[in-house]
């Protein structure tokens, strides 16, 4: 006898990967904890969270949108304004030094900078550029809506259950000036790049894995009994400030957040990881979940990941999906800030 005679099927790769159908691969997930019809759910993080977030409520999850938009808007002016995009008004977040620092101002352990952004006459905030797509009327409009998600931020966390956190990128601009990090390079969405004042860094795993612990230590403070689910973006980079080709920018990027998304998981009984990275981009699977630009992801690779998440908490066997379905026409991004970086590519 030896240890490999009693595993299950799952666990070698001949029965789990190659001899299924890649739409009848299972198993990926097994949840280390429950999350109930009434159990009131958080989503932030890289554009992807926002499939999440919509499955949640198209699902009849309790899905919490901690800022609600005020009457009278659009549906495309809610979308323009990113009410109803995350749980609140952060816009991506697309590192972990990001969610920190959200949370390090919700919580006062540190304070926003007073610099607000001046451009037409409007004021942006430097930190969530693309939220108010026409600015805001002054300066201090700024901080008040500012101070408002960080209101909205505390009252949702004390009482939700878990907060779904999708991990994107490890690249970052950081402002010498006072030490904080933006989430796009200033000067790509709004702004003016200042090369003695931004500075680039792609974060390793150690100050990943620092600044996660730290930004769910201080959500899990406020509410010891927040259970964190972590994700990773399949998303690709837009484009790299490493100088390295995209392809192999991308490659550490992800890397370096599943490992560390992976080892919070092994170290903490509240936190887990819902593989929707390895789901659209395992080579099983042979990109058939991204559209013609393999970056975006296609509704119907959505619904796949989605409906391996819901049939793992549910505990039941997932459905397969019909061989035949058409795939649906390519569509635009979600509301990806760093999706702008594009615009800038020569070719």
């Amino acid at each position: 006898m030896n240890p490999y005679q009693s595993l299950p099927a799952r666990s070698f790769w001949r029965t789990a990967v190659a001899e299924p159908d890649m739409l009848d691969i299972d198993g990926l997930w097994t949840p280390k904890f429950s999350i109930g019809q009434d159990d009131v759910v958080l989503t932030a993080g890289s554009c992807f969270a926002q499939h999440i977030g919509r499955a949640l409520v198209e699902r009849g999850m309790n899905w919490r949108e901690a800022e609600p938009a005020p009457p009278g808007l659009t549906e495309a002016e809610r979308q323009a304004r990113h009410y109803g995009t995350f749980s609140f008004r952060t816009g991506n977040i697309y590192t972990a030094a990001l969610l920190r620092q959200w949370l390090a101002w919700a919580y006062d352990e540190s304070a926003p900078p007073e610099e607000v952004w001046h451009e037409d006459g409007r004021y942006v905030d430097p930190y969530r550029p693309g939220v108010e797509p026409e600015g805001h009327a002054s300066a201090e409009a700024v901080r008040a809506a500012r101070r408002a998600t960080l209101a909205a931020i505390r009252t949702a966390v004390a009482g939700a259950s878990c907060l779904v956190f999708t991990l994107g990128l490890t690249e970052a601009w950081r402002d010498r000036t006072h030490g904080t990090v933006h989430p796009v390079c200033p000067g790509t969405v709004r702004g003016t790049f200042d090369a003695d004042r931004h500075v680039f860094h792609n974060h390793t795993f150690a100050e990943v894995h620092r600044d996660l612990s730290a930004a769910i230590e201080l959500a899990r403070a406020a509410n010891p009994d927040l259970r964190v689910l972590l994700t990773v973006s399949p998303v690709p980079l837009t484009a790299t400030a490493t100088g390295r080709h995209a392809l192999t920018a991308t490659t550490y990027s992800k890397s370096v957040l599943r490992a560390v998304a992976g080892q919070l998981a092994e170290e903490h009984a509240q936190v887990d990881y819902f593989p929707a990275y390895e789901i659209v981009t395992g080579f099983p699977f042979k990109a058939a979940f991204f559209e013609p630009n393999l970056r975006s992801v296609t509704p119907h690779g959505v619904a796949f990941v989605m409906g391996r998440f819901f049939d793992a908490l549910a505990d039941r066997p997932a459905e397969p999906e019909p061989a035949g379905r058409a795939r649906p026409r390519a569509g635009e991004d979600l509301w990806c800030d760093d999706a702008v970086l594009d615009y800038y590519n020569p070719r």
